[in-house]
């Protein structure tokens, strides 16, 4: 059996959750986010907790408990507090730009790559190597986090490319020559 997934789930004084046909709806300060239930689990909402309920008792449902769980505690952690994740561009001549909904990366190529930042999510940069991407949807967010860190993924030798703030670069010795 799940252990994360008996966990009741908190909602804050300021978050509102509905639950009725298959579909969560939570909505909050920061948005509101929706999500179709899968049918081997159940919600109960009471007294200012959400509970998930397995339908019937196979390995289906004891596999979905646990992810529904999360994925509902996740959409009330983003409508009232909200998601970050920090991206680092290393490298000579390496940088961010900001320009509209449009990024536009300095990576090492001979042209300027041009990445269109999706809906729900925002975006600001500092010191022209710092990107801070910010929303309300974990999921949404981490996606469009890989994809802009697919355009360079950092390289084992200099550390050159796009990385996430808090992951290491485990570097490789380079050639050494002989005499």
């Amino acid at each position: 059996m799940s252990r994360v997934g008996k966990k009741p789930i908190p909602i804050p004084a300021n978050t509102k959750v509905l639950y009725k046909d298959r579909l969560m709806t939570v909505e909050g300060d920061k948005g509101s986010l929706s999500r179709n239930i899968h049918p081997s689990v159940n919600l109960k909402i009471e007294d200012r907790f959400v509970n998930v309920i397995m339908a019937e008792d196979s390995r289906t449902a004891h596999a979905v408990q646990g992810l529904t769980r999360s994925l509902v505690s996740n959409m009330i952690t983003g409508v009232s507090k909200g998601f970050e994740r920090i991206l680092e561009v290393n490298g000579i001549g390496y940088r961010v730009e900001l320009s509209g909904r449009t990024l536009v990366l300095h990576l090492g190529y001979s042209n300027p790559v041009h990445f269109e930042i999706p809906e729900g999510i925002s975006a600001a940069v500092e010191k022209n190597n710092i990107l801070k991407l910010s929303g309300i949807d974990k999921e949404k967010l981490g996606l469009t986090a890989a994809a802009i860190r697919r355009l360079r993924p950092p390289e084992p030798y200099k550390g050159k490319g796009v990385k996430y703030a808090e992951e290491y670069i485990q570097r490789k010795a380079g050639k050494t020559g002989t005499k």
